[in-house]
């Protein structure tokens, strides 16, 4: 099995676009306005400075000194999440954020399951002004509680 899709989004053969056929031009405008975007030096530029200004990116190592000593020499480190700001979802929803705004759309939508992903996307809609509607099932929504999200 190849490791990356070929010219038509295929891994072998299978792959491809199985979507309603009214999103496709949807999708075909996001692919192309990605494609644009990660080819300009400015829109990189941005999303670099935002990652380390606003997620917190690159987050810090660790040295688990006590972990370490235990483990006879082999020095352990953590890679902390924690100073990031949404932590890991932060990164790929600033992205989204980034390429949203530079398509001039109103609107940011998400779907999640535990919520992290939901809250994430939340928070950079709100940081470029952006209306955010994030969808959630209902059996995933009952088990949540408002303190649950981090």
């Amino acid at each position: 099995m190849q490791n990356v899709p070929d010219s038509r989004g295929h891994f072998g053969q299978f792959g491809g676009k199985y979507v309603a056929e009214t999103l496709m031009p949807a999708l075909f405008e996001l692919e192309s306005a990605y494609k644009a975007a990660r080819r300009d030096p400015k829109f990189r530029e941005e999303l670099e400075r935002r990652s380390r200004e606003f997620v917190g990116r690159p987050t810090p190592l660790y040295l688990c000194e006590n972990l370490t000593s235990k483990l006879g020499g082999a020095k352990i480190y953590m890679k902390r999440e924690d100073p990031a700001t949404r932590r890991a979802q932060g990164d790929n929803t600033l992205g989204q954020a980034l390429l949203a705004v530079r398509m001039n759309k109103s609107r940011i939508t998400a779907e999640t399951g535990a919520g992290q992903h939901g809250v994430a996307t939340a928070t950079m809609a709100a940081l470029f002004r952006r209306e955010c509607e994030v969808f959630m099932g209902s059996v995933t929504s009952s088990g949540q509680s408002l303190t649950s999200f981090g």
